[in-house]
């Protein structure tokens, strides 16, 4: 699902934040770290409380008589202060504070020693909230530095998928389960390579850091291996002896790697995940069974079976949809699974991006708010003409390639470089 950044302060230029999903260049709204903005309807209730517990204890005192104990709770004021201000509004708070005391104090004869007691209470009480105002901004300023640090990484690791790939039209939905995360167990990816576009669409066993890791794992070697293979097998090949020397032995990831090396050619390895859906032209939809099915990547050592490839004709108008078991496995209050074949049939047009934002937004209806997997959708759609697919120019196979023109055949549908 794409997600902004948020990052600000002061005067200085806006900056710029490229959209995970399609790539495309906005400007990043503004955050202060450590300080909430004076007009948040957070900030406004707790002045309001403040506000109301002052004139509640003026009262109090004015209607106590001599000697009231009813000017200890002035304290209150500074303590409150230091959930939402930093040490300057918790010293005015206290300052606030006791001066009321002294002119209530006065005015209703409280005795000298009770007063003093009154105003050193609201001086311990000041000083601690100052510091426990000061430790909180703080902490607030590392976990934004630790946040932006975070969500660098996790761009990093789910790069952002252009709208328009070779003969494609393209469109990603993600989604984490877990509360401010970016990214979470599933993982995709989609490149150009001079074999032909190559994408897989992946789910790691379990959640958390360790899932990242692992799906970080499956992304880099996909990258390397997309590149340098010419053969979608070995490109599986590879990932799975990866995840082999780096995998527990309960771990695995469920994946589908497919590639399309010629127009109107797609070639599909289904590593014991759900099914992709293949939409025709007409909006019919049907699920692409694997025909030889595979274990999870990571488990082939266990099981002995080796994934077979399977090759499908994708016609002008076509569409398939990969996703992840976070999608399928979504139940509503009476338990019931989120129908994606029927959701699809309802809401498939021509733009791929329109048909995930409907199709996203009726899974979130169906959990009622919030899922509690991380779930994955792309969505791939073939248009009217054969472009070919840039290789990116930083690439060490695009460099290969080439300084190898003269000598190497590029299969149809892809590029040389320049």
């Amino acid at each position: 699902m794409s997600q902004a950044r948020h990052h600000g302060g002061g005067d200085t230029p806006t900056r710029l934040f490229r959209d995970r999903v399609t790539g495309a260049v906005r400007p990043a709204r503004r955050r202060t770290a450590g300080r909430r903005p004076a007009g948040t309807p957070a900030l406004s209730v707790l002045l309001g409380a403040l506000g109301a517990l002052g004139a509640l204890v003026v009262l109090l005192a004015l209607t106590g008589g001599p000697g009231s104990t009813w000017l200890p709770l002035l304290a209150a004021g500074p303590a409150l202060a230091a959930i939402g201000n930093g040490p300057r509004g918790v010293l005015c708070a206290g300052l606030l504070a006791a001066a009321a005391g002294v002119v209530l104090g006065a005015g209703r004869g409280v005795p000298a020693h009770e007063l003093s007691a009154v105003l050193c209470a609201l001086l311990a009480v000041t000083a601690a909230s100052g510091l426990a105002s000061a430790l909180r901004g703080r902490r607030e300023r590392v976990l934004a530095a630790v946040r932006s640090v975070a969500e660098a990484a996790q761009q990093a690791l789910l790069q952002p998928v252009p709208e328009t790939v070779g003969p494609f039209q393209v469109a990603v939905r993600y989604s984490a389960a877990a509360a401010e995360a970016r990214i979470g167990g599933d993982l995709y990816a989609l490149v150009p390579t001079p074999h032909g576009i190559r994408l897989i669409v992946g789910d790691v066993r379990g959640k958390g850091l360790p899932a990242v890791g692992t799906a970080a794992l499956v992304l880099g070697v996909f990258r390397e291996a997309a590149y340098d293979e010419p053969d979608l097998l070995a490109v599986v090949d590879r990932i799975e002896r990866s995840l082999a020397r780096n995998l527990g032995a309960d771990d695995f990831v469920t994946a589908v790697v497919a590639g399309y090396p010629r127009p109107g050619h797609l070639e599909t390895v289904n590593c014991g995940h759900a099914p992709p859906l293949l939409i025709s032209a007409s909006g019919r939809v049907r699920a692409v069974e694997p025909v030889h099915p595979a274990p999870p990547l990571g488990l082939r050592a266990l099981s002995g079976q080796s994934p077979g490839l399977q090759r499908l004709s994708l016609a002008v108008g076509d569409q398939l949809l990969l996703y992840t078991d976070g999608v399928i496995e979504a139940r509503d209050h009476a338990r019931r699974f989120y129908p994606l074949a029927e959701g699809v049939a309802r809401h498939v047009c021509e733009e791929p991006a329109r048909t995930l934002t409907a199709l996203h937004d009726e899974l979130l209806a169906h959990v009622g708010g919030r899922l509690h997997d991380d779930a994955a959708l792309l969505l791939l759609r073939r248009g009217d003409a054969e472009e070919p697919a840039p290789v990116p120019s930083g690439s060490r196979a695009a460099l290969q390639t080439a300084a190898s023109s003269a000598q190497r055949v590029t299969p149809p549908g892809c590029s040389r470089m320049p």
